[in-house]
């Protein structure tokens, strides 16, 4: 396990800094963050997967480095050269699936502003995962169903694909016997294996609009508030949406397995008088994270969900946020900028700290993640932004 004192004192030698990240998932958005905050970017890429970063997006990076496969990044050379770039490396997705949160914990031995110890609780597989975690929280959240003969309502299945491991196979079930006859179909077309799901989560399926939660952490809570709420999007899936498309009696007709397989995302808004219930959700999920992984969440995090009649208001006059996913890292949502009106606010509660930085606006999650960087390289306190 690499100690975080021990990253700490490598950060503490930087005079400058360079952001990195993996060539997937967000890095296009962790590179225009960074270059318009005026910091040096390193890109990661997995050869034959490069075109994106390095034809036709090369501007956003300052440096690139190709690989095999996103795994060879724990090898000596390639730290090596992220460390002599002075790197702070932003986690996303991408990282944890292809280089594994084992490898990070235990051998990628460069600095990572995002808690390196938080990344394995969204492997729901895990003892202490984020359901562990909200539930200690309070943070309400869908019922869980140990086992397919459990099932006495509408519930999901997330299980992992067979061919496409970073995505999730979702089909629903109100019985054990739907339960089966989805899965063995599912099984049948090749798209999900017996073992996955055998580790599949089946929970209720909450009646209501989704909304995901997006925030940012500070590292720097003598500095900063603890958190600040972002915006809220929501996801394009394929080949959900596409069945959606379609009149009610064409999907009938249809006999397509629904992969849910996440294409794109989309800006969405919610009722001032209901926004409370995101803010308390954060308030009591960040505090437990500090508790039980130190030193908590640090940067970019989501609380993905639905707004729902609460459970337990037998009247139902009462909204609950119901969250039946985490993200404990970069989420990837680049439609968040453009759509959510909180940018504004954001922009107009950091105005004297953007002046002093030399920067203008908040257009983007990733620019408060910047913006607490660059204030920590100013004071002398990189140190305490990394894991």
């Amino acid at each position: 396990m690499i100690e975080r004192n021990e990253v700490q004192e490598l950060a503490g030698r930087y005079s400058d800094i360079t952001v990195g990240v993996i060539g997937s998932h967000s890095a296009e958005e962790v590179g225009i963050a960074a270059r318009s905050a005026g910091i040096k970017t390193v890109v990661v890429c997995e050869r034959g997967r490069e075109d994106l970063y390095v034809k036709h997006n090369r501007f956003l990076f300052d440096h690139v480095i190709v690989v095999d496969k996103f795994v060879n990044m724990v090898e000596e050379w390639v730290q090596e050269e992220l460390r002599k770039l002075n790197t702070i490396f932003i986690p996303n997705r991408s990282f944890v699936v292809y280089v594994g949160y084992r490898n990070i914990e235990e051998k990628f031995f460069v600095p990572l502003y995002g808690s390196r110890y938080l990344l394995k609780v969204e492997e729901r597989n895990l003892p202490r995962n984020q359901y562990w975690l909200l539930e200690r929280a309070g943070v309400k959240i869908p019922k869980l169903f140990k086992r397919p003969d459990d099932i006495d309502r509408l519930a999901i299945v997330k299980v992992r694909q067979k061919k496409k491991p970073l995505e999730r196979a979702f089909f629903t079930a109100s019985s054990p016997l739907e339960y089966w006859e989805k899965a063995n179909e599912l099984m049948k077309k090749d798209v999900i294996a017996e073992e996955d799901l055998k580790d599949a989560v089946i929970e209720e399926f909450v009646l209501g609009p989704r909304f995901n939660a997006n925030y940012h952490a500070w590292a720097l809570k003598d500095e900063f508030e603890g958190f600040d709420f972002l915006g809220f999007d929501d996801r394009r899936q394929v080949n959900l949406h596409g069945v959606l498309n379609l009149p009610a009696k064409d999907q009938l007709e249809l006999n397509v397995a629904i992969k849910n397989e996440e294409i794109g995302h989309f800006g969405v808004t919610m009722r001032e008088s209901q926004k409370p219930l995101v803010y308390q959700a954060a308030e009591r999920f960040i505090d437990v994270c500090r508790d039980e992984y130190p030193p908590g969440l640090i940067g970019a995090f989501a609380l993905q969900g639905a707004i729902a009649y609460d459970q337990d208001d037998p009247e139902q006059k009462r909204l609950a946020f119901y969250v039946f996913d985490v993200s404990v890292r970069v989420p990837g949502s680049p439609c968040l900028g453009p759509t959510s009106p909180e940018m504004r606010r954001l922009t107009l509660k950091y105005e004297g700290l953007l002046k002093w930085l030399g920067l203008s606006t908040i257009e983007s999650a990733l620019d408060l993640s910047m913006l607490e960087l660059k204030y920590a390289l100013k004071r002398g306190r990189l140190r305490e932004v990394v894991t």
